[in-house]
């Protein structure tokens, strides 16, 4: 298995996203944990935690060889965490003061959103849900950071050049987002055209996500400060701090996103840039 992973290494990186992407599906549109009151669909990640695991038995190698390291944790997330914080500090104020032009009123709020029982979104405010809402996004962006930056790019560095494995891995990690608004459609809450229009904004934003933790992984030479940007994306700017403008919450949401992520992408692009010019 080992010798045909590193002979083969993009099919062998196809066979096991297909493998993780499969269980993403099951859970996105059979079981739908995020229906429930848990709001997350986790069940997947941690499956993909394990193919992870069984990956690295079958290569021989460890958690050590594709990122997680034993020192440099706390620094690790800690600068990952600073980064996503100061780039969403501007993107915030930008998008509150965009709402505040329009509407004459905005706020911030801060709660978990979850899933009721009688089947409406409902605003958790609780230790306990805040804590749920963290352990689940590091199960989250363990298994992704993992798989996509850690596994993927030391299977493909045996045959591609760094560019190449970094736009391939961009690439998958852009369809697997697409599952999301994939689901919206077969739900019948969008039409086909706004299908194809989220899918491809899904693609190109996961993609740019991925392309800058991918280099955030070579700066390093660990998945630590990748990891604590992605964990401040998933817990904060995704479900936890809401920007309500005329009761009505982040109705603005894609556009701090965009802000943020492609503000945080050009500051890494360039210091990966300055890093490359240092060394040669």
């Amino acid at each position: 298995m080992e010798a045909n992973i590193k002979k083969h290494p993009i099919l062998g990186c196809v066979v096991i996203f297909g493998i993780c992407g499969l269980a993403r599906v099951i859970e996105y549109f059979v079981i739908k944990t995020d229906e429930t009151v848990i709001s997350e669909n986790f069940l997947h990640k941690a499956f993909g935690i394990v193919v992870l695991a069984v990956a690295l038995h079958l290569l021989h190698s460890g958690w050590q060889s594709i990122g997680f390291t034993k020192n440099g944790i706390a620094s690790g997330m800690v600068k990952g965490l600073v980064l996503g914080c100061g780039c969403f500090i501007i993107a915030y104020s930008i998008e509150c003061l965009i709402l505040y032009w329009i509407n004459q009123n905005v706020s911030l709020s801060f709660y978990i959103s979850g899933f009721a029982l009688v089947g409406e979104t409902a605003k958790h405010n609780s230790v306990l849900f805040l804590a749920l809402c963290i352990v689940f996004n590091l199960i989250n962006v363990w298994m992704e950071e993992g798989v996509f930056r850690g596994l993927f790019m030391n299977i493909l560095a045996e045959k591609l050049p760094f560019t190449s494995a970094v736009l391939f891995i961009a690439f998958l990690f852009g369809i697997w987002h697409w599952v999301m608004p994939l689901r919206d459609y077969m739900e019948e809450n969008i039409s086909l055209a706004n299908l194809l229009i989220m899918g491809v904004g899904y693609i190109i934003l996961a993609g740019i996500m991925s392309i800058k933790w991918s280099l955030l992984y070579r700066i390093t030479g660990t998945l630590w400060m990748g990891l604590g940007d992605h964990l401040f994306n998933n817990v904060i700017v995704t479900n936890s701090l809401h920007v309500v403008s005329n009761h009505e919450a982040d109705s603005m949401q894609i556009v701090r996103i965009l802000i943020g992520q492609l503000l945080s992408f050009s500051i890494v692009m360039l210091y990966y840039r300055k890093t490359i010019k240092i060394t040669r």
